[in-house]
């Protein structure tokens, strides 16, 4: 019908008012569920941008997660005790001064900017680093996922400045609002949802403008732009850098919604399970992105809670099946390349409709003989 909205749209708006309405339609623990959710829909966005868009993969995302939610859980930490004590994991494993580093973020305003600036820059730094060589493809993907396994060793090993194992939990209030409050809750879901919008449409504006053109163009022919003139490396490490933003974004916010951030989210297993939200989702299209974050964690949540010792092998067969049945994702039953219309080659019920329409056509007996 002229006038009525595409499906894709009118599905976004009504998740918009049901992510509205949801403090009124979920309890308290489904509700702080959907906020860890939607704020690690950031980290999934960032990867649309990085692996969809540019044709970056990274396997180490789990690094600006953890820069961001170690950021600001060290303020929190602090913002509890008096000046001069110790958080009680320090105390415990003998140490007897406030390490440098922690002294910088005991501002909440030094905190936020942190979370903002120290992802950022890393990420920006790392790419730039490793695009001037030209290097990319799985030796990127590798280098990532190397770093992934180092940081998550580093946290773990010093247990007397970052919590070893066990992380960084316990947290009471933040700008002075107490954590523990259901109106600080309900507070912090609402800016999480709009930071979830923002980067969305932030992503979109980005990705639509000429920037984004060019981006596509480094991810299907660098050679080929290099030959117009153009050197790719400067679009690549400026998406990489926007990603680790979004990403220690939503490391800084999970950490508030789940009470807790350790080596456990940092690591390997965290920064794949974080490509394959956006692979389920569809790692060309944002609202996929965040669609595929909510869909697998929710299940995971479920999923372990009930039988934990299946959930990794549910994880992957999720994965084989979005890879195998939808190449592009959930966002690819909205699109016209859908796997299921007909006559598309290598269309898993075309077999089943051929027969259909074979068995329609015949008569029914008796039929021919009127």
């Amino acid at each position: 019908m002229t006038g009525t909205l595409p499906i894709k749209q009118a599905a976004t708006g009504v998740a918009l008012i049901l992510a509205i309405a949801a403090p009124w339609l979920l309890s308290a623990y489904d509700l702080n569920l959907l906020a860890r959710f939607l704020a690690l829909s950031l980290t999934a966005m960032g990867l649309v941008l990085i692996w969809g868009e540019g044709g970056i993969l990274s396997l180490g995302q789990g690094v600006f997660f953890g820069l961001g939610g170690y950021a600001l859980a060290m303020h929190l930490k602090l913002a509890g005790l008096a000046e001069g004590e110790l958080p009680d994991f320090m105390i415990w494993s003998g140490t007897e001064a406030l390490p440098w580093w922690w002294s910088l973020v005991k501002s909440p305003f030094a905190a936020v900017a942190a979370v903002l600036v120290v992802p950022t820059a890393l990420g920006a730094l790392m790419a730039w680093a490793i695009f001037r060589r030209r290097i990319g493809g799985v030796y990127f993907a590798l280098i990532t996922q190397a770093l992934a396994l180092a940081f998550a060793t580093l946290l773990v090993s010093q247990q007397g400045l970052t919590g070893g194992f066990n992380g960084l939990t316990d947290y009471q209030t933040l700008f002075g609002f107490n954590l523990n409050l259901p109106s600080t809750t309900l507070a912090l879901y609402f800016i999480t949802l709009a930071l979830v919008v923002a980067g969305l449409l932030g992503l979109r504006w980005l990705l639509a403008s000429r920037y984004g053109k060019l981006l596509r163009a480094s991810r299907d022919g660098a050679n080929r732009m290099r030959f117009l003139g153009y050197d790719p490396t400067p679009y690549k490490v400026i998406a990489f850098a926007v990603a680790a933003l979004l990403t220690g974004m939503s490391g800084a916010l999970f950490t508030l919604h789940a009470g807790v951030v350790s080596p456990a989210l940092v690591g390997v297993v965290p920064s794949i399970e974080m490509v394959i939200w956006a692979a389920i989702g569809g790692r060309n299209s944002l609202i996929g992105a965040i669609a595929g974050a909510l869909l697998v964690n929710f299940a995971k949540d479920k999923i372990s809670t009930a039988m934990p010792e299946v959930w990794l092998y549910g994880l992957g067969a999720l994965f084989i099946a979005a890879v195998t049945i939808l190449p592009q994702g959930l966002a690819g039953l909205f699109g016209p390349d859908h796997p299921f219309r007909p006559g598309k080659a290598g269309d898993l019920f075309a077999r089943w409709r051929r027969e259909r329409a074979k068995t329609a056509s015949q008569p029914i007996a008796g039929e021919a003989a009127l």
